[in-house]
């Protein structure tokens, strides 16, 4: 072995290892988590890989940070679903890079997804040299898989955030140290990577075990499935440049066609042996609950044996040292009471919750119209409720507070991190089988349908022919894995990302001038006051609201009193119009109007909540006030769209640039930067 001298060095100029100590986690058979235990601590690799339960914990340890917080904080949203919400101007470096402003300099890019994705690297590469030397087993062979799949799991978050990336196949203290490459790697063809990280996992993936005791480590369902994404990647669309020459690219696929039809088919096969393999399928309604919010719900509350079905792969995510903050930006915003302060710090864009087919049930889990605030002072006897909000602060449902599990702090969710699911396995396989027939098979529209169908929407029509089958697909992800930070590489990949941005720009102008599409769109929502049940496991799902349409209803809601003696006979005329449209009303249930298209702060808003017995001056909520303060409508605005619809230089997606921006640069601002600490390294072209 290299001495330590060596790999001190190496992390000092290239950033790749923060840390040689690996850290191991224990997994207990009683439970399907990585529980919360003592790191377990070597650095002479060779004791550790002398027995296969060393070598098991080793193994264990090289899940920890495959999923950097930028990975969901920055690059979760600006893929027109999900978007950044921040306090104070728009800007900042999250709202920047949701907006595709990003550059080398600045804070305005990501630096710690590089770090991360290398020091996994090192983990897998020490595993891999290690259980090499080892004698072969059913036992050794499976973690030899695990640990292969896992490096191309980095290699592929590498790529599909930076491009070409430097590619570093054998452990550092196996690497010599006189060679300039060890210190100073240059970037790799993304295309060699691709082909080399596949072929492990094509040679391997049969190893892996058939079932686990817990998803949070792969299997063969999981590693299949795992493998026909990465294919697609390799097969897709990428912002392609000469690494020689530094011209500027553009976005294309290899240009081996033969190639892009083996990966396809790679892909098409490996989801295919999930599929015909029996071991999974969607998790369907139950307990009162959709297909949809059943999965989600019980994936909260960490119910994995009802998940694990679905739930392929999930990164383990319990306790005080393995807790990351991944659920904690993309929520509904509390206020005090049982799940504390904290913010929504992301939103989801209006014209994606009105894209949804009436019936679809995953509008109302991946979206909530409400965040949760209290009535009067925030008090220990005060009432908290679920406060509906405006179009400008639809705000992300997958992983909300009440369904999570107790004990918890604000910043720390108890959620682990999904991965892998079996509809991205159907959804993947429609995919292959479109591309690989020239045009959708019974077996893609079956897939297809299986995703419709839990959903709720299985009699919408299925296009027949290529191109159109291929617009439902990318219509079919959005709507199914909305906060799941994929959705913008996918649409890279696909060769989307420049037609969607321009699609949800025009829509949302639309949306705020009430046109096209959006024409009918109801202004006036009247929400029922309903009470949060300050509780974790509390199933609540949505609002009771009513869309008004008749001109009578709406002067008689939009008639809001300010005299707080005429409130009582308000609340009567309200329930009169939700009685009309079918609601049950009791004496003691409130209503209050809302006016969609107006900030959630209008004083309009603001007074009619009064009228429900929110205290006055009750305009706040526990998200970014960039957006919460902020109208939807151009009307509303003065006539102009709002600043965060289209701007002086803040509108969405301001900085996107076709060809450019699809990709990160290396941070190149000081040192620790990848760019800075590697004179080999060459910068995207534009920057």
């Amino acid at each position: 072995m290299k001495n330590i001298i060596n790999k001190s060095t190496f992390i000092k100029k290239l950033i790749v290892i923060p840390s040689f100590l690996i850290a191991g986690l224990f997994i207990n058979s009683c439970s399907e988590d990585f529980l919360d235990q003592p790191a377990y601590n070597v650095t002479d690799t060779n004791t550790v890989f002398e027995s296969l339960d060393t070598a098991d914990l080793f193994v264990q340890g090289c899940y920890r940070g495959l999923v950097p917080t930028e990975m969901y904080y920055q690059l979760g949203a600006g893929d027109t679903v999900t978007h950044s919400a921040e306090d104070g101007s728009t800007n900042n470096s999250k709202y920047n890079i949701c907006n595709y402003q990003y550059d080398a300099y600045t804070p305005n890019t990501v630096t710690g997804i590089y770090a991360a994705m290398y020091a996994s690297i090192e983990k897998t590469n020490i595993a891999i040299a290690r259980l090499g030397l080892m004698e072969p087993s059913a036992k050794r062979n499976s973690l030899l898989a695990e640990v292969k799949a896992i490096r191309a799991f980095c290699y592929y978050n590498l790529i599909r955030v930076y491009g070409d990336v430097p590619a570093v196949w054998i452990p550092l203290e196996d690497a010599d140290p006189n060679d300039p490459n060890t210190l100073y790697p240059k970037r790799t063809s993304r295309d060699i990577i691709y082909d080399r990280v596949i072929a492990d996992m094509q040679e391997s993936v049969n190893d892996l075990p058939a079932t686990g005791t817990t998803t949070e480590r792969l299997t063969k369902p999981a590693g299949n499935a795992l493998l026909a994404r990465i294919a697609l990647y390799a097969a897709g669309y990428s912002l392609r440049w000469d690494l020689n020459t530094g011209a500027a690219g553009t976005m294309s696929r290899r240009s081996d066609n033969a190639r892009v039809q083996q990966l396809y088919q790679i892909a098409d096969n490996a989801a295919a042996a999930v599929i015909n393999g029996g071991a999974n399928s969607l998790v369907q309604a139950q307990g009162g609950k959709s297909g949809f919010q059943a999965l989600w719900f019980n994936f909260c509350q960490r119910n994995f044996a009802v998940t694990n079905q679905e739930m392929l792969w999930h990164i383990a995510e319990y306790g005080p040292n393995t807790n990351s903050a991944f659920g904690v930006y993309a929520n509904e915003g509390s206020r005090g009471g049982t799940y504390g302060s904290r913010k929504a710090l992301q939103f989801i864009l209006p014209t994606y919750y009105l894209s949804f087919n009436q019936g679809d049930t995953r509008r109302d889990v991946s979206c909530t119209s409400y965040s949760i605030y209290f009535l009067n002072t925030g008090n220990a006897s005060d009432t908290w409720v679920n406060a509906g909000t405006t179009f400008s602060c639809i705000l992300s449902g997958k992983f909300r507070m009440g369904w999570c599990v107790a004990p918890q702090a604000a910043d720390a969710r108890n959620l682990n991190i999904p991965i892998l699911r079996y509809s991205d396995v159907l959804l993947m396989y429609a995919e292959t089988q479109n591309y690989l027939n020239g045009g959708p098979t019974a077996a893609a529209n079956a897939a297809l349908l299986q995703v419709r169908t839990r959903a709720g929407i299985g009699s919408l029509a299925i296009p027949t022919g290529q191109q159109a089958f291929e617009s439902a697909i990318v219509q079919e992800r959005k709507w199914e894995f909305a906060g799941e930070f994929n959705l913008r590489t996918d649409l890279i990949r696909m060769n989307r990302l420049a037609s969607e941005i321009a699609a949800t720009k025009q829509a949302m102008k639309n949306l705020s001038d009430k046109t096209g599409p959006y024409a009918n769109t109801p202004a006036l929502r009247l929400y029922k006051l309903q009470k949060n049940a300050q509780i974790y496991g509390d199933p609540f799902l949505a609002l009771t609201y009513i869309d008004l349409t008749d001109p009578a209803e709406i002067a008689t809601a939009q008639n809001v009193p300010t005299n707080s003696a005429n409130y009582a006979a308000y609340q009567t005329a309200l329930a009169a119009i939700a009685t009309a449209h079918g609601q049950t009303v009791l004496p003691t249930d409130k209503w209050y109007p809302t006016k969609m298209f107006e900030a959630y702060t209008s004083t309009f808003n603001g007074n009619a909540r009064k009228a429900a017995g929110f205290l006055a001056g009750f305009n706040q909520l526990q998200i970014g006030n960039i957006i919460y303060t902020k109208p939807t409508g151009s009307a509303e605005n003065g006539g102009t769209y709002p600043n965060w619809i289209e701007g002086g230089g803040d509108g969405l997606f301001y900085g996107f640039v076709p060809n450019k921006t699809e990709l990160l640069p290396f941070a190149a601002a000081a040192a620790g930067h990848p760019l800075v600490d590697n004179p080999n390294l060459t910068q995207l072209p534009g920057y």
